[in-house]
């Protein structure tokens, strides 16, 4: 992997430090959250119709949500900034494939992936970095691929940081989002926004994109 840029460093310190809390509280998460399954059931759809190889959760943590897709009967493997994330996902889930890696420099060939999803991995970058990692994402999906992002929505406000509980995080408003994923290429499929459950602050925000265009 190559050298990481400050705030790659500055997250991947911080999710380090709390990975076995994080772990903890993140690993029946999905058990109470019916719209978060529907929309990851929406995705587990589409994928195999690219008809090209795995599917990548990108920015995986401790691999519950990658674990989750494999239930859903995708081929799929995870890919996180953090070692000691990726250390707690391989114990957790053995038959699984866990990486260390930065989802904006991929070591992966162009268009061999069959889906890509990024569940709130993509809140701790500077917003002017955010194309960048979209066209890092267009890069090694397959023509048709689907994207789905998970993020913090901003609720009529403009994209806003705050204090997210392990490191500084932006909230944006899903109509700036969509735009500069279309931007890089993508078209949406749909959207959902729900509202916070108990012990949540902020609304929630869900693109689900596929990969538009000619093949690079």
């Amino acid at each position: 992997m190559t050298e990481l840029s400050a705030h790659l460093r500055t997250t991947t310190d911080a999710y380090d430090a709390v990975a076995d809390l994080y772990a903890e509280l993140a690993r029946d998460a999905l058990d109470t959250l019916p719209l978060d399954r529907a929309v990851l059931a929406a995705f587990a759809e589409l994928a195999p119709r690219s008809g090209a190889g795995p599917v990548a959760e990108l920015g995986c943590g401790p691999g519950c949500v990658t674990a989750h897709l494999r239930d859903l009967g995708l081929e799929v493997f995870g890919v996180d900034l953090s070692p000691v994330m990726i250390d707690l996902a391989r114990e957790a889930y053995p038959d699984l494939r866990f990486e260390v890696g930065s989802m904006d420099a991929l070591d992966l060939a162009d268009g061999t992936l069959g889906g890509i999803v990024s569940w709130y991995s993509v809140i701790h970058t500077p917003p002017e970095e955010v194309p960048s990692y979209f066209a890092e994402f267009r890069r090694v999906l397959a023509h048709d691929g689907p994207l789905l992002l998970a993020f913090f929505e901003s609720e009529g406000e403009p994209v806003t940081a705050f204090d997210h509980k392990v490191a500084t995080a932006y909230r944006w408003p899903i109509d700036d989002l969509a735009r500069l994923a279309a931007q890089a290429g993508f078209l949406e499929v749909g959207r959902m926004l729900r509202e916070p459950h108990e012990g949540e602050r902020f609304r929630r925000g869900h693109l689900l994109m596929r990969k538009g265009g000619q093949e690079s």
